[in-house]
C-alpha cells in the first residue's frame, strides 16, 4: 500500500480521534509554508536569499535575509488558513494579529520560522519549529498574555527540517509521526509512525566551547560522558553538534541521544539561550510523545508557566535516563 499523504493522514485522524478540522487546516497551511521555505532554501544563492539582512530580531541577533523571508511566508500562510486569531514569531517583538480582511479561528500559533540561521550560508540543515495553543477567548486583537500558558496546553507541535530531504515531524499528543516531501509531486508523504526514543543513549550534543561558563552540574555530567569506559559511566559516548535545534532533535528521534543547551554564567539575567514558547515547548512535546524527556535542569519544561512570549530557558532533552541523570545533578 502506498504511504498516506499529509492530507490523508489528517482525514484519518479526524475520523479515528476526532481531530478538529480547523486544526487540520492549520497544519496543512503550516506545511504549505514549509514547502515554500524549502524551495527558497534549496535555491539558495540562485534565488538571492543568502546573506545578512542588516537588521536584528527581538533577541538582538543579526537577521539573515532568509530569516525575514521565512517569517513573511509563515505569517501569510497561517493568516490565510482562518484557523488562528494570533501569532508569535521569533523575528517579531510583538504579537502578530490576523489582518482585518481575513477570518480568525480558535487557535494561537508560535513559531521560529527558520531555526539554525548560522547554518544558512554554509548549506547545513536548518528548519522551522511551531507550537499550536488553544485560544481561551478568540479575538481580533490578541495580546501577549493570551499566549502565556504552559506547554502542557499545546494541541499540536512540530518542525520541518530542510536538509538532504525535507521532513515534517508532527505530534497531536498521540505519538510522533514523520512525513517526507516528495519533490516530484510536492506532497508530504507519511514515512514513519509511532517514533520512539530509547531511554539509554550513547550520543550527546552540546557546545563544548562554552564549558568554562557552565554551571557545576553540567560540567560534572559532561566530564563523566567524556571519561567514557574508564569513568563512572563505564561506556563510551560520541559527541555531535550541528548548531541547529531542529537537526539535533531530528537526530535524537532517529537514533537516540541527548541534546543540551544549558544556561551559563556570562549573563545571569538569562535563564538560558533557547526560547520557551516556540523552541523548547514544541520540541519537548515531541520528545515526551516519543518516550523521551525534557527539563530545564530543574523541572519539566512543559510545566513552566511563561511570563513573556520571548522567554528563554535552559534545555536538556532526549533519552529519559540521561535527562533524569543530569537533572538529578542539578537537584544535588
Amino acid at each position: 500500500m502506498s504511504p498516506l499523504s499529509l492530507s490523508q493522514y489528517l482525514c484519518r485522524e479526524q475520523q479515528l480521534h476526532d481531530l478538529d478540522p480547523v486544526l487540520s487546516r492549520l497544519i496543512v497551511s503550516v506545511s504549505e509554508a514549509c514547502k515554500t521555505i524549502s524551495f527558497k532554501v534549496r535555491n539558495g544563492a540562485l534565488a538571492g536569499v543568502l546573506g545578512m539582512a542588516g537588521s536584528e530580531n527581538v533577541q538582538g541577533e543579526d537577521q539573515k535575509k532568509l530569516d525575514i523571508i521565512s517569517n513573511d511566508i509563515f505569517v501569510e500562510a497561517v493568516a490565510l488558513s482562518g484557523s488562528v486569531c494570533g501569532m508569535v514569531s521569533e523575528e517579531i517583538p510583538e504579537v502578530i494579529p490576523v489582518p482585518e480582511d481575513l477570518p480568525i479561528g480558535p487557535y494561537l500559533i508560535c513559531f521560529d520560522p527558520l531555526d539554525g540561521s548560522s547554518n544558512i550560508d554554509i548549506n547545513v540543515s536548518i528548519g522551522s519549529i511551531f507550537s499550536v495553543l488553544p485560544a481561551v477567548r478568540p479575538k481580533r486583537e490578541p495580546v501577549a498574555e493570551d499566549f502565556l500558558m504552559p506547554g502542557t496546553k499545546q494541541v499540536a507541535a512540530g518542525y520541518c527540517m530542510y536538509g538532504p530531504q525535507t521532513q515534517l515531524v508532527l505530534t497531536f499528543g498521540r505519538g510522533v509521526v514523520m512525513f517526507t516531501l516528495d519533490p516530484t509531486t510536492g506532497t508530504f508523504m507519511l514515512t514513519a509512525e509511532d517514533v520512539r526514543v530509547d531511554r539509554s543513549a550513547k550520543e550527546f550534543a552540546i557546545n563544548c566551547s562554552n564549558m568554562r561558563h557552565w554551571e557545576d552540574p553540567v560540567k560534572r555530567y559532561v566530564a563523566e560522558l567524556l571519561e567514557g569506559k574508564t569513568g563512572v559511566r563505564g561506556k563510551d559516548f560520541n559527541m555531535r553538534w550541528v548548531a541547529a535545534m531542529v537537526a539535533e532533535v531530528h537526530r535524537i528521534l532517529q537514533r537516540g541521544g541527548i541534546f543540551m543547551y544549558p544556561r551559563d554564567h556570562r549573563d545571569l539575567t538569562k535563564p538560558g539561550k533557547l526560547r520557551l514558547m516556540y523552541e523548547a515547548n514544541p520540541m519537548s512535546m515531541l520528545m515526551e510523545n516519543a518516550g523521551a524527556a525534557a527539563t530545564n535542569g530543574h523541572q519539566r519544561i512543559l510545566d513552566i508557566v511563561p511570563e513573556k512570549i520571548h522567554q528563554r530557558v535552559a534545555v536538556f532533552l532526549g533519552a529519559a535516563d540521561e535527562v533524569e541523570r543530569v537533572t538529578s545533578y542539578h537537584a544535588e
